[in-house]
């Protein structure tokens, strides 16, 4: 990417949004051109051929999406599948009328199949049942990673799809209603501090394994493939490494400061044993993740509490 291309950030004040503008600024980009959910609403398609035909970015990428938690997405399946469809199906569609020269998707791990071997490699799609609770979702996502590739194949479009792996760090949803279990652990632990509770309840036995990446570092693995990578087929990124949801509320525990005890309700699910993201792809074209778990909860920490106003505690 040249240092004055046009750029279109589609999702920019979320976590990896942000993420993205911030790495590219670091770098010397300066044209950027985005729009808020207010300002464009990516769900209606003449408001995007508009948009794309007047600015007519150079480059995109596309890291809007209606995301929620497992209730949610349980709950509003079918605004989860349509909504997403229509801002994939708008940018892309668009992007490709006006020549863009290079498009990434951003989409999720939970486009793989419930059940598929660990670690998740890319071949491993469409080849099982998905996970019931977000499968909309997840369809959506796997909609846009075909969009792209039929793109690609009719019409010679450097379009590219990539998927992170769990991600936190600045601009994460703190909402315990619909927040992921990092985000919502910092937040427990420290109102639990706050309030001088002697206990925090966490759900299941703490055995399952995630995977969690920086959202700084998967915004510098996308600027990296959006100059290093232009394959037909998706790329995972993550870290390669895992750890158990007990070592992680402890790891929490600790950097918050916290004291008291955790108490686990074995009676609550545990979720799937594991999810992790094969990157043997990745970690093969040179990149590989910078930022420690310690390290990056510490300075995920501090965001929270600078954010601190806006939730009750």
């Amino acid at each position: 990417m040249e240092k004055n291309a046009k750029i279109y950030i589609a999702g920019h004040r979320g976590m990896v949004g942000s993420a993205i503008h911030r790495k590219l600024k670091s770098e010397g980009f300066t044209n950027f051109v985005v729009r808020t959910s207010a300002e464009l609403d990516l769900r209606e398609q003449s408001a995007v051929r508009e948009f794309f035909d007047q600015e007519r970015p150079e480059y995109v990428f596309l890291a809007a999406a209606k995301v929620g938690g497992i209730m949610a997405n349980n709950i509003y399946r079918a605004d989860f599948l349509l909504e997403n469809l229509q801002i994939q199906n708008n940018v892309i569609d668009s992007a490709h009328r006006v020549g863009v020269q290079k498009l990434m998707f951003l989409g999720s791990s939970c486009i793989y199949p419930k059940l598929a071997p660990q670690p998740l490699r890319e071949d491993y799609l469409l080849t099982g049942l998905l996970e019931p609770t977000n499968e909309p979702y997840a369809i959506a996502k796997i909609a846009g990673i075909k969009l792209c590739e039929a793109y690609r194949s009719q019409y010679g479009s450097h379009f590219i799809s990539v998927m992170p792996t769990n991600l936190y760090g600045p601009n994460d949803n703190y909402d315990l209603n619909n927040s992921h279990v990092l985000p919502a652990m910092i937040r427990k632990f420290h109102e639990a501090k706050v309030e001088g509770k002697p206990f925090v309840e966490l759900w299941g036995t703490g055995s399952p394994r995630r995977e969690f990446l920086h959202a700084n570092d998967l915004a510098d693995a996308c600027y990296f493939l959006m100059q290093h990578y232009d394959e037909p087929e998706l790329i995972n990124i993550g870290v390669g490494e895992d750890v158990t949801i007990k070592a992680l509320a402890e790891l929490i525990q600790q950097v918050v400061g916290y004291e008291g005890q955790i108490h686990w309700n074995t009676d609550k699910p545990d979720g799937t044993p594991r999810k992790l993201m094969d990157v043997g792809k990745l970690h093969g074209l040179g990149w590989k993740h910078s930022i420690g778990i310690e390290e990056g909860i510490r300075a995920t920490y501090q965001d929270f509490l600078k954010k601190i106003e806006s939730y009750a505690v």
